[in-house]
């Protein structure tokens, strides 16, 4: 990359080469999927709650639950959590200039936008949008007459999705490449920060499992246009109608999707808990507990996802024996899981918190995490899994884990480095507002949602009053959704103080963070360099900042920078 600056506004902040603007741009294209998917999720819940107001027929919830789904994991999540604070602080906390390849780190953004644009575009296409689930299996997915769904607006979702998974196969490229490459003198792979480390390990497991994905998205693609039967089994019906296909299964697909898919849990949540270290330890002014453990644990965690996906399966009539296998690999991951788990809450023993918005965040995270953990046990047993697998404890599980772990992470990330991004600060009153409208109401929402389905509320159903069993479960739809709507009311104060501060927030003093050390002091906004002289020294520990126990104040922002 050239050494001059760019110039011209275009080339500074529409196609721009600096990681720190790419950061902002994938986090702001994240909101911007939020909002889309949080519409989808109100008319969700106003249909659960209020089944007879005819909003909405069968065919038309299913597309609903489909995009919503498809939204929140790969296009809001990955865009804003990984691939937007990654790029924003992996170049940040190792000492480098910018990101290995700054042109395919840029292509990476561009190619992601026509990926989001399509997958707003099915919405308004004949049929429909995709409503085989965000899983898409077969035949749903795989029969055009299956669902109105299951025609063009299938077809634009695999589209759609054929270009995230190669943005974000480059972008985890970029990540790797640049771990490794570029660090700065002395920052060597046992002194990055926690949350490099995470960042490292999800793209790796990123790289390795999304392939999977591409394949089973490229035989499906076969299914649908090109005769092929990979998927399709013989006898399949519709229309009173016999198919013409024979000799495939849809165990296929879900194998191959699942092998994605789980790795893809901690493609996500990994990233959370760095996040989550970063914050622990600035406001709670201590170094993180149990580096090399955590270090350990994480690798060990990265190895297990690889070979757990089957318990996602243990309902498609699974051998009992294959069954235990991937129940005990399950259980397993829970060991390495529980020490970074321990290590986060050992990092606040004897600290000296400062109750902060970012550090709010944090420690809601840390609960969500237990939370989330422990309702995993049940589902990764097979013999608990088989009654829960269907209701919405999976449900509550999921949204615990993917939403409310992930999103705590964004929230405090985005409170904590915005001095970093827009060299503001963002407005602390409105951030207390907004965590106080977000995590009792979030928690709440998911842990009743447990309860349902630990007596048999079953999900994807769009209409539970054809169920007797289900008049007193389904009681309790009200309440999760008065809650949602103040769950989403709290969103619009986020907004609001994000967009607000960072045109006209109040200016970032060099040290917004109060910290006694020189690194990260002044705030470096997107469109400038990291640097304005020589490469800073990494030739000590970056956890190291002095005597813990006498009163002194630090803060571990992970690594030796400056603006």
């Amino acid at each position: 990359m050239s050494d001059h600056a760019p110039t011209g506004f275009i080339q500074k902040y529409i196609f721009s080469f600096d990681h720190k603007v790419i950061g902002v741009q994938y986090i702001v294209t994240g909101i911007i999927m939020a909002l889309v998917a949080a519409a989808l999720a109100a008319l969700i819940r106003i249909q659960l709650t209020w089944s007879d107001s005819g909003l909405m027929q069968p065919e038309t919830y299913l597309a609903v639950v489909t995009m919503h789904g498809t939204l929140m994991i790969f296009f809001v999540i990955s865009l804003a959590l990984v691939s937007g604070l990654g790029n924003l602080l992996i170049p940040l906390q190792i000492g480098a200039r910018d990101m290995a390849y700054p042109l395919l780190n840029m292509l990476s953004y561009w190619i992601m936008v026509p990926a989001c644009i399509i997958m707003i575009v099915s919405f308004f296409v004949p049929g429909g949008a995709a409503a085989s689930g965000w899983t898409a299996y077969p035949p749903l997915s795989a029969v055009a007459e299956a669902v109105p769904g299951s025609g063009m607006g299938q077809t634009l979702w695999l589209l759609a999705m054929a270009l995230f998974i190669v943005s974000f196969t480059m972008s985890g490229l970029n990540f790797i490449v640049t771990v490794l490459n570029m660090r700065a003198k002395g920052m060597t792979m046992r002194r990055m920060p926690l949350n490099i480390w995470m960042f490292f390990v999800s793209a790796v497991l990123g790289v390795l499992s999304f392939p999977a994905l591409t394949a089973a998205a490229v035989l499906l693609l076969m299914d649908r246009h090109l005769g092929t039967s990979f998927y399709l089994p013989e006898g399949m019906i519709i229309g009173q109608e016999a198919l013409d296909y024979a000799g495939g299964t849809p165990l296929l697909f879900q194998h191959l999707f699942w092998f994605l898919g789980h790795p893809e849990v901690y493609v996500i949540v990994l990233p959370a808990i760095g996040v989550a270290f970063e914050i622990l330890t600035t406001y709670g002014r201590r170094r993180p507990f149990g580096y090399r453990t955590t270090v350990y644990s994480l690798v060990v965690i990265g190895f297990l996802s690889m070979i757990v996906w089957g318990h996602h399966m243990f309902a498609s009539g699974m051998n009992p024996y294959l069954a235990e296998y991937f129940s005990i690999s399950t259980v397993l991951i829970t060991l390495p899981f529980a020490v970074v788990g321990v290590n986060l809450l050992a990092t606040l023993w004897r600290s000296r918190i400062r109750f902060t918005t970012a550090m709010c965040f944090g420690l809601g995270l840390v609960s969500a995490v237990g939370l989330g953990g422990f309702g995993g046990l049940f589902l990764g047993t097979a013999t608990s899994d088989v009654y829960l697998h269907e209701t919405y404890f999976v449900v509550g599980h999921f949204h615990l884990m993917i939403g409310t772990v992930t999103f705590f992470a964004l929230f405090g990330g985005i409170y904590h480095w915005f001095p970093k991004m827009f060299g503001r600060l963002m407005n602390e009153r409105l951030g207390r507002i907004h965590f106080w409208m977000t995590c009792p109401a979030m928690l709440t929402i998911w842990v009743l949602m447990h309860l349902q389905g630990m007596g048999g509320l079953i999900r994807r159903y769009y209409d539970h009053g054809e169920f007797t069993y289900a008049e007193g479960l389904g009681g309790l739809n009200l309440p999760i959704t008065l809650l949602s709507g103040v769950l989403m009311l709290g969103q619009f104060v986020f907004l609001w103080n994000f967009f607000k501060s960072a045109f006209a927030g109040e200016k970032s003093p060099d040290n917004p963070w109060d910290s006694t050390t020189l690194e990260w002091t002044t705030p470096s906004p997107p469109g400038h360099g990291n640097w304005q002289g020589p490469l800073p020294d990494a030739d000590r520990d970056p956890y190291d900042y002095g005597p813990n126990d006498d009163g002194s104040d630090f803060v571990s922002q992970g690594s030796p920078q400056s603006a």
